[in-house]
């Protein structure tokens, strides 16, 4: 079970939804950037033991680094296949406006580099398409990666109610957090978990919704999962959960000393 951090139920409201969808969920409006990193020696490393020579420190570096990462269609599972486009622009990542609509804009300097991608599971049976998405974003520090997770929780809060792409919206969302140790969640320092509605212009709705993201290091992971006619909730969280933990043990991979 994931203990509530933020509890927002709201209808969806009266729009027409519809469109393909965000690929991802990044930082909302910021504000102000976060500050340098002074958290060097906290064990906020989940089960990792890093080693500083394997942390990325340029952008070339990051975006190898998220290559290594970043989920592919195997990730989630059978019958999983690209979308096109399938890659996001590397130098953009959605921004949660104040309208409560996404759209791409420029990462802040804080980010090294970040990248989605986006899938589907092809409807079939009788059953609609689900669409999947994973991205995988590296800060300049720890400090950049705790504050893109707690933006997340915020705008949940701001807009319980989300326009993706044009004509499709997410509604009646419930966040909750679970960080480190709590409820057996021992792979990431920090891990957030969004469920609600899904209404489309071209599938219908509302279905299912869901999109998970954790935090450890300087690095930020995230999937979701958007359903369709004739799908369930335990459908999209198999999904979510398997492509979300492959990106986890990637990354431990990634950095972690070698014995």
């Amino acid at each position: 079970m994931l203990a509530p951090l933020v509890l927002v139920a709201c209808s969806s409201g009266g729009g027409s939804p519809g469109g393909e969808g965000r690929s991802t969920r990044a930082t909302g409006v910021a504000t102000s950037e976060p500050a340098p990193d002074t958290t060097s020696g906290i064990e906020d490393t989940g089960d990792i033991e890093a080693d500083p020579a394997r942390l990325p420190t340029s952008r070339d570096e990051a975006l190898a680094f998220i290559d290594l990462v970043i989920a592919d269609p195997a990730s989630f599972g059978p019958d999983v296949i690209r979308r096109s486009p399938y890659e996001s622009d590397p130098a953009t990542w959605p921004v949660l406006g104040t309208d409560c609509v996404w759209q791409q804009q420029k990462p802040l300097s804080s980010v090294l580099a970040t990248r989605g991608r986006s899938f589907e599971v092809p409807a079939a049976g009788g059953k609609g398409p689900v669409r999947l998405s994973a991205v995988v974003t590296v800060h300049r520090s720890r400090e950049g990666a705790r504050w893109e997770m707690a933006e997340s929780v915020e705008e949940t809060m701001r807009c319980p109610t989300q326009q993706l792409q044009k004509g499709e919206l997410i509604g009646s969302l419930v966040a909750a957090a679970l960080p480190q140790g709590e409820s057996g969640q021992e792979n990431s320092a920090d891990a957030l978990t969004e469920i609600g509605q899904y209404k489309s212009s071209t599938l219908g709705g509302p279905f299912p919704y869901v999109w998970q993201q954790a935090q450890t290091l300087q690095f930020t992971v995230a999937v979701t999962g958007k359903g369709a006619k004739g799908r369930t909730e335990e459908e999209l969280d198999e999904l979510t959960n398997q492509a979300q933990a492959a990106m986890l043990l990637r990354l431990k991979s990634a950095v972690e000393k070698q014995s």
